[in-house]
């Protein structure tokens, strides 16, 4: 019986986990400057604006683009300040990044496709 109650637990917590925005998924990959972990919340076309830099990418670009930032910009703090409420179409958030006593402000903009929030469009900008 507890093998049961333990396979449904279990059960329900990944599906809660695919419905919600991944919040704090996004928040420790941008404290690990994790290109990768970020881009595989998203779209398979997403819209990437870093520094006014602004182009639509498939996910290997945008983590090639969002990688050199990381590089170029090393931080081990991100906090999201704002999140929206989930609706229907969708959710955004603006999150605090800091490297080397620089402040970025991050925006994300997620998409509902089926259950799953996806990021539809990041930008990072001077704060």
């Amino acid at each position: 019986m507890k093998f049961l109650l333990a396979i449904f637990l279990l059960f329900s917590l990944t599906l809660h986990s695919q419905i919600n925005v991944p919040y704090t998924n996004i928040e420790k990959a941008f404290k690990l400057n994790q290109a990768k972990e970020i881009v595989s919340f998203g779209k398979d076309k997403m819209l990437v604006n870093i520094l006014g830099k602004e182009g639509v990418y498939s996910k290997s670009q945008a983590n090639l683009v969002l990688r050199d930032f990381f590089h170029r910009k090393p931080g081990n703090q991100f906090t999201f300040h704002f999140k929206s409420k989930e609706s229907a179409d969708g959710s955004f958030a603006i999150g605090k990044y800091i490297s080397k006593g620089e402040e970025f402000r991050v925006t994300i903009h997620f998409k509902k496709i089926g259950e799953i929030f996806q990021i539809e469009s990041l930008t990072i900008e001077k704060d």
